[in-house]
Formats: C-alpha cells, structure tokens, sequence
C-alpha cells in the first residue's frame, strides 16, 4: 500500500437513525481534530454527548423543510463528498463555491423494514421511506477512492481501530470494502421497499423480484466438503432455525440446518405434544402422544436404526424426562421452542449435540413464500399451507373408516406432507410405524415402508410387522392400484390419498374387494 492510497479524515458528516455506539464513534473522531457536521437527532446526540458539532443548516445555509424530508439534498453536502480530490477542476469548483470536502459518511437510514414488519399504516410505512439517506451512501461509496462511507454501527469498532493505524487515514482496500457494503445496504432497504410497495398492490409474484438478505455465517461446507456454503437471514419472520438461539454444540452445517428446518415445519403441523425425527430431510419417526416422553418414544420406535445421527425436533418446551432420552441416543440437533433448566442439563452431557431453542412455533396454515433457485432464474411460489380436515373428506369405498383410523389418516396425511415425493406413510395409534420417501415409483415408496417397518418389528421383537392395522397415506393419488395393493399386503386397513386419477375407479375396486376404507383428499402435497 502505498502513501498515495491513503486518505485522512479532516471533515465527517454523521446522520442516524440507529444512535447505537454513535457517541464512542464520535469521540473518537473528536480527539483526531476532525469536524464533526451532523443533523436534527443527530446532532442533539452528539451535543448532549458533550462534543462540538456543526449543524447541517449552517453548512447548507438552508433550514430542515418539509418535515425534515430535505436537510441534505444540498450542493453544499454532495458536493463534498462527491468532488475527486485528485482532480484539479473538482478542487476550483470546490473553492469556486465556498465547499469544503468531507472526508467520512456516517448514516444508516429509516428504519423502514420494521416499520412495515409492525403492521404500520401506509403513510407512516412511506415516511419511513428515507431519500437523503440513500443519496448520501451512494454518493460518498461511488467517491471511495476519496472519501470513506460507514453504515453499520457494527463496523464502528473495526473503523475506528483501522484509523490508530494508519495515523487518522483510511487506506484504499478498506474505503472500497466500506463502499462495497454501502451499496448492498441500500440495495437491500430498495428491495424491502419494492416488496412492500408490491404487497400493498396485491401483487404476490411482480415483475421483477427484489430479495435481500443479511450473511448470519459463513458454514464450514455446503451439501459435500468440495462446495462452499453460507447461511443467510433474510425474508419472512417465521419461528426456526433462522430465529433461533444455539444454547451448546458447534456451528450447525449446510445438512444440519437444511434437515433441522424440515423437523421443526413438520411437528409444528400438530396441536397435540409431537415428536419428529428426521434424516436427511425426510421423517424417519414422527408421533404424537399424551407428553413429549410418550411421544419420542413412538416416533423413535419407528425406525430406530435410520435415527441415529438424525434431528429431533418438538412443539412444546422440552422436558428433563424427554431429553434423557433423547441424550441416550446420539442426535445431530435438538430443537424446541423452549427447554426447562434441567432438560438443558440433561443435553449438556452430549458436548457435540447441537441445542437450537427458537421462541416459538411457526403457523403451518400462514400465507408465506418460498424461493428456489435453478440454472439461471428461480422458483418462487406459495408456502404449501394446505390442511385437510375431516369435514374435506369424501369417502369412496364402501366401508368408511372408523373413529380410531380416521384420526389416523389425518394424522399420516400431515406427515406425509413432509415426506419427499413419492411419499407413502404407515400409521398407527397416531405414530408413523413405515415412511417411504422420495422413489421414482408410488408402488416402490409402498413396499420400502412396508418392509422398514416389517424390520422394525423384528428388531423390537414384536410377533407382527406395525404395519398390520395401521392406515396408509399418500402424497399424491395413486396411479395404478399396485401401489394400493402393497399397501393392503402390509397390512393396512384404511387409505387417504388426494385421487384424482384417471383409474381412480380400479383403485376404488380394489379396495372395496380387499373390505379396507379409502377417503379423498382432493389436495396434493409433492415435495421435491
């Protein structure tokens, strides 16, 4: 690095809407000589911090207007920071209208994403949209070979340390990386703005796509260790791995939070205490009970062999009785909304386990979006919100399903929901007892629940599969009726599917000849 990159700060001009860590900031500028410039709030801040500040009026010679929507839109500002300090016309000009240079930008801007995350009205939303802010940043970010632009509270501390290096200057490589920042910070308060502005018009999918999110961490790898990946906060506010607080463990991976995010959606669907657990993004147990305890120990008993390593996750504040189970088997994370102090005591003794406690539970029938992308553009489409309930069901078959298997159905249609399409699950007592995910055959997904769970009964010594008397659910109708035939084989005596088919009637038939009850769903839950 060379002298000639490196630039001092004689002159700053601070405006914030977050006063967080402003006065240390100041103070530090203060005791290197350079003046401070500030506006309305800011400068009342800066005053009552004991520092000498200039206000912006007196360097514009114009007062705040308009309710303070122009105090920087001034020749007297832009001209400052936007003049090329190695340019011998930029400096006449400068000189030619009494401007002096200003060397640091400090702003950050409305705080308009909360605003409208508050349910604001609309006029208070569109004061909250700032405009001096923004052509502040972008101009003193496009003039970063002269001048310096911060606007992160969080890189006060850095900036300041980076200044008692190099004797009050600012050197080349750190202004454009400040500049860099800048220009995603105003990009991402423009994309908040565009979205809300398209919402306000109804509009769920517009003309062009705004997204905007924040780098929480950088992840050791992505799917496999030859990929780079990090995780990004961003969208929707939604109760999960995005919100919530890692109490032990090391840093979660690419897997770990992908998988975590698809236990946490899918116990979430149930009222009652659920338990699910999940590998590789599919269910390998999911169950309900009477306590968390009850529950475990039925999702577990459903393929306990594939749960090894896997994500537990619950819808109720974990219990101590729970997790010394749960600390009896070896889990990859635990998540829950909450955890009593002896629960996390409980977990503690598991040193690599992963304990993510989020605050609260998603809404599984809330409006919301989700964003995919593939080779040159993405998919956006609504959240899979669907719920069937009792009063949606059209029975088909002769014999209806009884009491005991309807609540069955539902429960394994939910389930299935979360399963990777093709998806069929056995149920049971409200507990998955077979899961068959993601095979390019309906009648293969049937018959590989079958057999895990024939091979779970084995393993729990039981004289039967827990497939004879469990009902069968399916993600999609079932093309032919082999699949259902499977089904039947296993030992299933009651079926929800969506229908639809063009052979529904043979699926229909072998039902009724086999004396087992089938209900429609008239909803699709493919998962890809």
């Amino acid at each position: 690095m060379s002298d000639a990159e490196l630039r001092p700060i004689n002159r700053a001009l601070l405006s914030v809407s977050d006063k967080t860590g402003l006065a240390e900031l100041a103070r530090a500028l203060a005791a290197r000589g350079v003046e401070l410039i500030s506006t309305g709030g800011t400068a009342k801040t800066l005053a009552e911090a004991g520092l000498a500040v200039t206000d912006v009026a007196a360097v514009t010679g114009f007062p705040e207007m308009l309710d303070g929507r122009v105090k920087t839109l001034h020749p007297a500002i832009h001209g400052g920071l936007l003049a090329r300090r190695g340019e011998a016309a930029h400096r006449a000009a400068l000189a030619q209208h009494g401007i002096k240079p200003i060397d640091l930008l400090v702003v950050n801007l409305y705080p308009f994403a909360a605003t409208a995350a508050r349910g604001a009205a609309a006029e208070d939303c569109i004061e909250n949209i700032d405009i001096g802010g923004p052509a502040l940043i972008r101009a003193a970010a496009k003039n970063h070979e002269d001048v310096a632009v911060v606007t992160d509270p969080a890189d006060y501390g850095e900036f300041v340390e980076a200044l008692a290096r190099h004797g009050g200057a600012t050197t080349l490589a750190l202004r454009r990386r400040l500049a860099g920042l800048a220009y995603a910070h105003t990009a991402a308060y423009d994309a908040a703005i565009a979205a809300w502005f398209a919402s306000e018009r109804g509009e769920t999918f517009p003309a062009t796509l705004t997204v905007a999110a924040t780098l929480k961490e950088r992840l050791r790898y992505g799917e496999n260790p030859h990929q780079q990946a990090a995780f990004y906060l961003g969208g929707e506010r939604r109760p999960g791995v995005a919100s919530a607080e890692q109490r032990q463990g090391k840093e979660l991976s690419f897997n770990n939070l992908n998988d975590t995010d698809a236990a946490f959606e899918c116990v979430a669907e149930f009222d009652q205490p659920a338990v699910a657990i999940i590998k590789h993004a599919n269910p390998c147990g999911v169950a309900l009970g009477d306590s968390l305890r009850e529950a475990y120990a039925k999702a577990l008993a459903c393929d306990p062999v594939s749960a090894y390593g896997g994500i537990i996750a619950v819808n109720r504040a974990l219990d101590a009785t729970t997790a010394e189970a749960i600390a009896k088997l070896f889990a990859e994370v635990v998540i829950a909304p909450a955890i009593e102090p002896a629960a996390q005591a409980a977990l503690a003794r598991r040193t690599a386990l992963r304990l993510l406690i989020t605050g609260g539970m998603p809404d599984p029938a809330a409006p919301g979006m989700t964003l995919r992308s593939l080779a040159g553009g993405y998919l956006l489409q609504t959240r899979d919100n669907g719920r069937v309930g009792a009063a949606g069901l059209k029975t088909v078959t002769r014999r209806a399903p009884g009491a005991a298997e309807l609540a069955d159905l539902l429960f394994a249609f939910r389930v299935a929901k979360h399963v990777k399409s093709n998806a069929i699950v056995y149920a049971k007592s409200l507990a998955t007892v077979g899961v068959g995910a993601g095979q390019m055959s309906r009648v293969d997904s049937a018959r590989i629940a079958a057999w895990k769970a024939e091979e779970a009964g084995k393993a729990a010594g039981l004289a039967e599969s827990p497939a004879k008397g469990s009902v069968v659910a399916s993600d999609a109708f079932f093309p032919f009726a082999d699949g259902l035939e499977a089904a039947i084989a296993a030992g299933a005596t009651a079926v929800i599917q969506p229908g639809g088919s063009v052979r529904d009637q043979e699926v229909i038939a072998a039902a009724d000849k086999a004396g087992i009850a089938m209900v429609f769903t008239g909803m699709r839950h493919f998962r890809h």
